[in-house]
């Protein structure tokens, strides 16, 4: 599979005493921060164990770090996923350069499967754990602190709050968004520590989100914790052309230069009221879905992998015109242009103040435009069903750079470079 477009790594001298990455037992950490649908399926199919994991999810131990485009967008979903929103302390261009050329220089030792320091002590066989570090920034970068006000993205802008959302300000935005995946719990919280400390009196963090991906059960596609099989459409991540038409900046976009084969990332922090949706009948469910509970296909059909037939459903008899699936992905010429790439995740939080359960999604999605695309799709589902569920709570807008093409370049180097 092509999935990123990355050239092959040039990896360090083994060393087995330093190298290499993360191998531990499972149990997940709990995410901090909850919260948004924007799709119609939230989370890509994969497994939460690596021996669960479908044929067609089987991960290289090391996914190349060198490439036109960041790995972690395309790459099939690792099991475990950390997202965190920074604040940038550095008080200068100068110093921005700096932080970005230690971001690189961690990232590239840590997913060639360098051992963070706090691990080299560990005796288990270390490996590369199928890391993969993704580095955004957002709109507030782009201010007078740095001198690059006018290299901004063309589409980046602060995540507005849309109508079904309680967004909470320590939750949302950042000038920088970091994405950390692999196959094990750990390895996040290993490989943050690292590139916190690395990184220490550049950096503060402002949210942070760890979050992992549920089996399927009994086959197919994984569920959320409001029991629906998720991520059954998406497009082709295989097809350049789909890509080049959906995802990647390219450029006819009309974006800056430097932002050619970066990609728009828009995360949401979604709370599901469990205790609310679970007093509803499972054919309640099922009409807010437009999905069969049990099995995953459309209530017109028999397998997930069925399409919806709204062309011999007018009125939506079978498939309720307001359902999740109808409203997100309508499946018309004229909406083909709004879909977008979704790569989320679960989190447990364990217990609220109140003693419900605070459990939900960190609904990450990428595209090439997210007004064409997310804001599109959120416009469509307005005060839909099921968003008396679930209530978006933080997030951001966050434009992924560009790859980091060789062992001489480093994360935004052709932004800062050209100021």
């Amino acid at each position: 599979m092509r999935r990123d477009q990355a050239d092959d790594e040039r990896v360090p001298p083994r060393d087995e005493g330093r190298r290499g990455f993360l191998k531990c037992a499972a149990g997940m950490a709990g995410a901090a921060a909850a919260v948004g649908l924007g799709g119609e399926a939230a989370a890509v199919p994969a497994s939460r164990t690596a021996a669960g994991l479908r044929e067609d999810r089987q991960l290289p131990d090391q996914i190349p770090f060198h490439g036109h485009h960041q790995s972690g967008i395309v790459t099939p979903q690792q099991l475990f996923a950390g997202f965190v929103g920074f604040d940038v302390l550095a008080e200068n261009r100068e110093g921005l350069t700096e932080l970005f050329q230690r971001l690189t220089k961690r990232s590239r030792i840590l997913v060639a499967g360098v051992k963070p320091q706090d691990e080299q002590v560990a005796k288990e066989t270390p490996t590369p754990d199928s890391l993969t570090i993704t580095l955004g920034v957002g709109a507030s970068l782009f201010d007078d602190r740095f001198g690059l006000s006018g290299h901004k993205p063309r589409h980046l802008k602060a995540m507005p709050a849309f109508p079904d959302d309680r967004l909470e300000p320590p939750r949302c935005h950042g000038d920088l968004s970091l994405q950390i995946c692999a196959q094990h719990p750990d390895a996040i919280v290993h490989v943050l520590r690292d590139l916190t400390r690395e990184t220490e009196g550049l950096l503060r963090p402002r949210w942070r989100a760890d979050a992992f991906l549920n089996p399927s059960r009994p086959s197919g596609s994984p569920r959320t914790f409001i029991g629906f099989k998720d991520g059954i459409v998406n497009p082709d991540t295989g097809s350049d052309r789909e890509m080049d038409r959906l995802m990647w900046v390219t450029p006819p976009c009309g974006e800056p230069e430097w932002a050619l084969g970066g990609s728009y990332q828009v995360l949401r922090l979604i709370r599901f009221h469990i205790e609310k949706w679970d007093k509803l009948p499972v054919a309640r469910q099922e009409r807010i879905f437009g999905r069969r509970k049990a099995s995953g296909a459309p209530l017109d059909g028999e397998q997930e992998t069925d399409a919806p037939r709204y062309r011999d459903d007018p009125h939506g008899t079978k498939i309720p015109l307001n359902s999740h699936i109808r409203l997100a992905n309508p499946r018309t010429e004229k909406t083909d242009n709004s879909r977008f790439l979704r790569r989320s995740y679960n989190y447990d939080a364990g217990f609220d103040r109140s003693g419900k359960m605070d459990l939900g999604l960190v609904f990450c999605g990428y595209q090439q435009d997210p007004e064409r695309q997310f804001a599109t799709v959120q416009q469509r589902l307005q005060h839909e069903p099921l968003s008396e569920f679930v209530t978006p709570l933080g997030g951001g807008y966050f434009f992924i750079l560009p790859g980091v093409r060789d062992a001489d370049d480093w994360f935004g180097s052709r932004l800062l470079e050209k100021v």
